[in-house]
């Protein structure tokens, strides 16, 4: 009898882990070092990988942006943003619906978490939709679908660890994911606001010019995080990591300072909440790392790449299929693990059809934003379904128009790539 392909027990072996209920970092690390060394291969590089995979300097960032993000919010830097937004939206129908995702979509800008995001807004905003009348479900949906913007407005941490695997500019994966940031952010708001219009969800009042001016002023150190982060990195001034550390000074000057609404017991909170986050991030980026060594040492890469080539030669097709496959992913895996695991497979396929790898990193980031949304494994939903005190069932029902809507924007960003070129082929040479 012929022996089993390794490929096949690698992938089967994982698989079981996860149906066993194994943490997703922990089955990826146990399947791809054990059919390692199963084939003969030894066990010698275990530990190199392992630190390999987390001793690089663009992913110092990742734990810099996750505490920026979290010491943001502590500040209520996001409550004077909402105040601002609320008063120029004004009466429109569902006019705090279409705040909950322009203030997503700026948040975007300093937290780079889709789960951290639902947490620092959806607090004040699911709440607030509520008492207007909105309905809990919507609500917390919608809070829990626009948070995943926050993975496609720069800064994000997928697009720093797409970077690291493929090589691409981080600086550029930033710049290009704005415009398809916004075309996600636009759908969103139309189904939103159909949505608002078909069940009568009211909106509030225009500020008047005096209210605007004074909300405008308290929001504005708030407003300028994004231009510091971004103008910094664009103007070359400093590298995204370095950003990450800037962002970090800033927040802690506006918290302290400014705003004066942090202290110092808050601060050790800020760094234990943010040594969490970050040592969970950073654990499945080094166990995922060992997953996809072993399938690129396994021959894996190779096999599946040539299968996926030999399916069509129409580019059209083989992208909806990809798009298929992410998708189906981000039901099961969380976003990081998703990038270990398939852009090693997709890289010789990008490389064949002569795709541009920083417009192929915002398709595979837009379907990850989709992926947060996607039960069973959706991170964004469970943060907001707990924020609302309403079941999965009922938070997984009534997201699906917003999920239809994410996914019309992804098809429109796959099929005309300009909308991720554009803007860095304007800026960065």
């Amino acid at each position: 009898m012929a022996a089993i392909d390794p490929g096949i027990v690698l992938l089967g072996l994982f698989l079981i882990l996860l149906v066993a209920r194994v943490p997703v970092a922990v089955a990826l690390g146990i399947a791809g070092m054990a059919v390692v060394y199963l084939s003969g291969l030894g066990s010698a590089m275990f530990a190199p990988v392992f630190f390999a995979n987390i001793s690089k300097f663009s992913l110092l960032a990742i734990p810099f942006f996750i505490l920026a993000g979290v010491i943001m919010g502590r500040a209520k830097i996001s409550d004077k943003i909402i105040r601002l937004i609320s008063l120029i939206v004004g009466p429109i129908r569902g006019g705090l619906a279409v705040v909950t995702v322009i203030t997503a979509l700026f948040w975007g800008a300093v937290s780079g978490s889709g789960p951290a995001t639902v947490a620092a807004l959806g607090t004040i905003l699911i709440p607030g939709m509520v008492r207007e009348g909105y309905d809990k479900g919507f609500a917390a949906a919608l809070m829990s679908a626009s948070a995943g913007l926050a993975i496609i407005i720069p800064p994000s941490i997928a697009f720093i660890v797409y970077g690291v695997i493929t090589g691409a500019s981080i600086g550029k994966l930033f710049i290009a994911g704005i415009v398809p940031g916004i075309v996600v952010g636009v759908f969103l708001i139309i189904a939103a606001f159909l949505i608002s219009v078909a069940r009568d969800y009211r909106g509030g009042a225009f500020g008047k010019l005096a209210e605007v001016w004074r909300a405008f002023k308290e929001a504005f150190w708030g407003l300028i995080a994004p231009l510091i982060i971004l103008g910094g990195i664009y103007g070359g001034i400093f590298t995204p990591t370095e950003a990450a550390a800037v962002a970090v000074v800033y927040g802690l000057f506006v918290g302290f300072v400014i705003y004066r609404t942090l202290t110092l017991k808050d601060l050790y909170e800020l760094l234990v909440e943010a040594c969490v986050s970050s040592a969970v991030v950073m654990l499945v980026v080094s166990l995922a790392g060992i997953f996809g060594w072993a399938m690129t040492t396994l021959g894996v890469v190779e096999k599946v790449s040539q299968a996926a080539i030999a399916i069509s030669s129409n580019q059209y097709l083989v992208l909806l299929i990809i798009n298929v496959v992410l998708l189906i992913a981000g039901m099961l895996l969380d976003a990081i693990s998703i990038y270990y695991i398939l852009t090693p497979l997709l890289m010789p396929i990008m490389a064949h059809f002569g795709w541009d790898p920083i417009w192929f990193g915002i398709l595979m980031c837009v379907n990850l934003a989709v992926g947060q949304v996607t039960p069973p494994v959706a991170v964004n939903l469970y943060v907001g379904a707990n924020i609302a005190g309403i079941s999965m069932d009922e938070i997984s029902r009534a997201v699906v128009p917003f999920v239809i809507a994410a996914i019309v924007a992804l098809l429109i960003i796959t099929y005309v790539p300009v909308l991720s070129t554009w803007l860095p082929g304007l800026l960065m040479h």
